[in-house]
This record gives structure tokens, C-alpha cells and sequence, in this order.
């Protein structure tokens, strides 16, 4: 099994790059993005129930390498770090060409590609699907619950307030939802191993046979037009006078947009 995860700004940091779009990730402190975790206790329980070999991969700066060494203490058996400054503001699709390469490099035998639903940094929900196409494979997204037999996967999911089985014959893909699989606590003795032995192998451009005009921001055609922070803007209004005015003043006012949430004529009330 191969899980894809990645390394996201905490959510109260998320200092972006005005004039390219890109977010500036060495200034914020780094995790491991939730619903990676998610898909990586799936694969730990199908570990547990059938046996096999974890690999965790991620592409990033070489600070990514703390997420790796969590997915050893959690339970993976190797990992693989993509790091490269050519890479740096690839965009979804640039970034599932290199999984894609990688995987088929260094781990060409897989059964099952698992990864999260989508990243809290950007919410495009769309490396996953990309890589499935990258790797020739059929995928599944927001998977909720999986059941593997003999080779074959069924899974169940919401999709537009229905309740969806699906079944696919491995190898395959599939995107695992926050709804189930829970993240365990990480145990001592997996923390031990995860920095005595971390068995983590680091690969750049030249390593995967990437052209590096083909990566980062020169390689992506996705183009950020702007960049902005939502502002909410409230008004306050203080009434005063006396408590039978003030009522009053706040019916005329405010009775219509009352009503309308509360679903009452507030005239015939009064």
C-alpha cells in the first residue's frame, strides 16, 4: 500500500505570496494534513486484518520529512520524501505527475493507493483523482468505510444525500473521507523506531528523470489571479430610551428580518 500525504500550515498560519499565489510554507509550522491521517489508518487497518507493507510518500520542502517520521511512529514501514526547489508552487496537476513517477520508480508493485479527501491549504480535492488517471488505475473518491476480499475492494460513500456502494478490483486508488478511520495515538515504541531507524529515502527531479521546465510554477498552468483575505464587515446600532420605546424602535426596524427567521408576524403577536 502506498499513502500519499502531505505536509500543510498550521490553520492559524497561512501567510501567503501576494505576486504568485503560493503560500510561503517556511515561515508557518507544519503538519500533517487531517485527512491524511485518516487515510493512513485505513491503510494501518488493512495492515492489521490482511498483512502487507506501508509506504508513505510526500512531496515538499525538506521540512516535510517531520510528517514521515510521524507516519513511521504511527505504523509505516518506509517512506519517501520528493523534495526538489524546482518543484516549488507546482500546482495539483504538476503534483500528481510526480507521485505518479515516483511510484512507478521506486514502488512499481503497489495494490492500493490511498491518500486524504482533500488538503486543509487549498481544498481542491483534486490530486488524487489526477493520480489515478497519471497511473492508469481506476480510483474512488470520499471513501467513508472499505472492505477488502480477495483483491477486491468495496467501499461505501455519501454522494449527493445517497448512500453509494462501489466494488474495484485492485490495483486501484482511493481518496478516504474524515468520517470514519479515526487516527490513533502514536505508541512509545513506534516513536522510537521512527527516529532510530526511519528508513525514510529522499529523491529529487533528477532522480525521477523529470525535465525541470516541466515543474513548479513554470510547469503549471494553473495561474492565481489574486489572492485575498475575506473581510466580514458588521454594523452596530445602539437604541436608546426608554424599554417600551427601544422595543418599539426594534420592531419597526427590525420586525420584518425578525419574523422572517422565526417564521411569525411579530405585528400580531404585539
Amino acid at each position: 500500500m502506498i499513502v500519499c500525504m502531505k505536509q500543510v500550515p498550521m490553520v492559524t498560519e497561512l501567510p501567503w505570496d501576494a505576486q504568485t499565489g503560493t503560500l510561503k510554507r517556511e515561515l508557518a509550522e507544519g503538519m500533517m494534513n487531517p485527512a491524511c491521517r485518516h487515510a493512513l489508518e485505513a491503510a494501518l487497518q488493512i495492515k492489521q486484518e490482511h498483512s502487507g507493507h506501508i509506504t508513505a510518500i510526500t512531496m515538499g520542502p525538506p521540512m516535510a520529512e517531520e510528517i514521515l517520521h510521524e507516519a513511521i511512529a504511527l505504523g509505516a514501514d518506509r517512506c519517501l520524501l520528493i523534495s526538489d526547489r524546482t518543484m516549488a508552487g507546482a500546482d495539483t496537476l504538476v503534483t500528481s505527475f510526480v507521485l505518479a513517477r515516483a511510484i512507478e520508480i521506486f514502488c512499481p508493485d503497489f495494490d492500493l493507493v490511498l491518500a486524504g479527501c482533500h488538503t486543509t491549504d487549498s481544498e481542491t480535492a483534486q490530486v488524487g483523482p489526477q493520480l489515478s488517471e497519471e497511473l492508469n488505475i481506476p480510483g474512488i473518491a470520499n471513501v467513508d468505510t472499505l472492505h477488502l476480499k480477495n483483491r477486491r475492494l468495496r467501499i461505501q460513500r455519501e454522494a449527493d444525500n445517497f448512500l453509494e456502494t462501489l466494488e474495484m478490483d485492485l490495483p486501484g486508488l482511493i481518496t478516504v473521507s474524515t468520517l470514519n478511520h479515526i487516527p490513533r495515538y502514536t505508541a512509545l515504541a513506534g516513536l522510537q523506531d521512527a527516529f532510530d531507524e526511519p528508513n525514510i529515502l529522499a529523491v529529487g527531479a533528477r532522480d525521477l528523470g523529470i525535465d525541470e521546465d516541466s515543474l513548479g510554477l513554470s510547469g503549471s498552468p494553473t495561474r492565481i489571479l489574486d489572492v485575498f483575505s475575506p473581510r466580514s464587515e458588521k454594523k452596530s446600532t445602539v437604541l436608546t430610551g426608554a424599554p417600551k420605546r427601544i422595543v418599539e424602535h426594534l420592531f419597526d426596524r427590525y420586525g420584518d428580518v425578525i419574523g422572517s427567521a422565526i417564521r411569525k408576524d411579530l405585528k400580531k403577536e404585539l
